[in-house]
C-alpha cells in the first residue's frame, strides 16, 4: 500500500521526479564507468607486462617504446642492431631476450617477427594450425582471425607502416599456418611471424627499389645495363629489430643494467613497471577531477531530492493531515516519504549502471577501431556496491530531513486552516 501511494506520488511530479532521477542516473554513471574502464585498464596492462622486467630499443621516449613494444598501441622508437641487443642478452644476469620486428600490417592488425618464446610468454594455444616453421608462414591472434575472416592455408600480402593505408607488398605473400585461442593479452590482436619473414619482405623490397632505381639511373644516362659485369656485391647489412623484451634472473640485473645501458650504449632500455606507474598517475589526476565532478552531481541530485520533497510536504498539509485524522499514523506517514526518496535513488542508481555499460560498449568500440584495444566486460565492480550504498543514503536523508516535519503538523490547525 505504501509503496503504491509513493509511486503515485512519484508520478504527480513527473519534471522533479524526472530531474532528480536524471541529476542521480549522470553522477553514478560517471562514476561506474570511471571504475569500469579503470578496473578493466590496469588488469590488461598489468597482465601484459607480467614477467618482462626491461625493453630495449632505439633511443626516445621510454613510454613510447612500452606501448609500442609491449601493448603494440604507438609507433616505435625505430630499429637497433640486432649483434647489439644479442649482446646484451649474452650478460649473466640476463635470463631470456625477445626479440620483436614489426613495421608492416594487414588490415591495421600489426605483423610482429619473434620466436617461439614470445608465445611462451603468454601462454598461448592454438585453436588450431601449428607454429610458424617456413619463411613467410604467419600465426593469427584470436581476434585478428575473427575479425579478417582468414583461415588456415589462405595468403595474404601485408602493407608497408602500422596502419592499412601504407603501400601493399603484392609480389610477396605471407600464408596462414596457425591461429590462436583467445588469450585476453594484446597477443589476440597481433600476426605473429618469424624474424626472417620480415626480413625477407623488406630485403626483396629494397633489392627491387636499388635495381629499378639503378635501372632508372643508367637510361637516363644513356649507358646499357650489363647484367653479366657486376661491380662489387653490396656488403650484406646488419639485421635489424625493432625492440627487444628482457627477462632478469634476479633484481640485480633490474638496478644496475638499464642505467648503464642507456649511459653507455647507443640503445635505450625503459622498465615497463616504472612507465606504467607514471602513466597511470598521469590518469588518476583526470580520473580523481571526474569522481569529484560526479560525486558532486549525486549531491546535487539528493538536494533536488530534499527540494521536491519539501515543496510536496508543503503542498500536501491538507492531505496529511487528513489522513491524520483518518487513522493513518504519523511513522507511516514518514515511511512513504521516506520511500519516495528511497525509489527515486533506485531508478537513478539502475539508469546510471545501464548508461555506464552503454558507455563503456561505445569507449570499446573506439579504441578497439584505433587500437584493437578491448575494455568492453561489464562485471559488476567491488565499488559499485558501494556506489549502491552511497546512493541509497543520499536518497534516505534527503526524504528523511523533510519527511520529519510530519511528527510536528498540527491536525486541527491545518484543517481549520485550510
Amino acid at each position: 500500500m505504501l509503496l503504491k501511494i509513493s509511486w503515485k506520488n512519484i508520478l504527480n511530479k513527473k519534471l522533479n521526479s524526472f530531474l532528480c532521477v536524471l541529476l542521480m542516473t549522470l553522477g553514478i554513471a560517471i562514476i561506474s564507468l570511471l571504475l569500469l574502464l579503470v578496473k578493466q585498464l590496469q588488469d590488461k596492462f598489468a597482465k601484459n607486462i607480467s614477467g618482462i622486467d626491461m625493453v630495449v630499443g632505439a633511443k626516445g621516449s621510454p613510454l613510447q617504446l612500452i606501448l609500442s613494444s609491449v601493448y603494440q598501441i604507438d609507433n616505435p622508437t625505430g630499429n637497433v642492431y640486432l649483434d647489439d641487443v644479442t649482446a646484451i642478452a649474452q650478460n649473466p644476469l640476463v635470463k631470456e631476450m625477445i626479440p620483436l620486428s614489426m613495421g608492416d600490417n594487414y588490415q591495421s592488425y600489426r605483423i610482429v617477427g619473434t620466436n617461439k618464446k614470445y608465445f611462451e610468454h603468454f601462454k598461448a594455444q592454438f585453436a588450431s594450425g601449428t607454429m610458424f616453421k617456413n619463411n613467410l608462414d604467419v600465426v593469427l591472434g584470436g581476434q585478428v582471425a575473427l575479425n579478417t575472416g582468414l583461415k588456415i592455408g589462405d595468403t595474404f600480402a601485408s602493407s608497408h607502416g602500422l596502419d592499412a593505408a601504407g603501400e601493399v607488398h603484392g609480389d610477396t605473400k605471407y600464408k596462414v599456418v596457425g591461429i590462436l585461442e583467445f588469450n585476453n593479452s594484446v597477443i589476440d590482436n597481433l600476426v605473429l611471424t618469424s624474424l626472417n619473414s620480415v626480413w625477407s619482405i623488406h630485403d626483396h623490397n629494397a633489392e627491387e627499389g636499388h635495381a629499378e632505381g639503378e635501372e632508372e639511373h643508367k637510361e637516363e644516362a644513356g649507358e646499357p645495363h650489363d647484367h653479366e659485369h657486376e661491380t662489387e656485391e653490396a656488403e650484406m647489412p646488419k639485421r635489424e629489430i625493432t625492440s627487444a623484451l628482457i627477462k632478469f634472473r634476479s633484481p640485480m640485473g633490474l638496478m644496475s643494467m638499464p642505467r648503464n645501458i642507456n649511459q653507455n650504449s647507443k640503445l635505450q632500455a625503459a622498465l615497463p613497471s616504472i612507465e606504467v606507474n607514471r602513466l597511470f598517475e598521469l590518469l588518476g589526476i583526470g580520473i580523481d577531477g571526474l569522481q569529484v565532478l560526479a560525486a558532486v552531481i549525486m549531491l546535487i541530485s539528493g538536494i533536488s531530492v530534499f527540494v521536491s520533497l519539501y515543496n510536496s510536504l508543503k503542498e500536501r498539509k491538507y492531505e496529511m493531515a487528513l489522513m491524520l485524522s483518518m487513522g493513518a499514523s504519523r511513522t507511516r506517514l514518514f515511511l512513504m516519504l521516506l520511500l519516495e526518496g528511497i525509489l527515486l535513488a533506485l531508478f537513478g542508481f539502475v539508469a546510471g549502471i545501464v548508461l555506464s555499460r552503454v558507455g563503456i560498449v561505445l569507449i570499446s568500440n573506439q579504441l578497439s577501431k584505433k587500437f584493437h584495444f578491448d575494455v568492453a566486460q561489464m562485471n559488476l565492480q567491488t565499488g559499485e556496491i558501494y556506489l549502491f550504498a552511497g546512493a541509497l543514503a543520499i536518497g534516505i536523508l534527503a526524504a528523511a530531513l523533510p519527511s520529519i516535519n510530519i511528527y510536528r503538523l498540527n491536525i486541527s490547525r491545518t484543517l481549520a486552516e485550510e
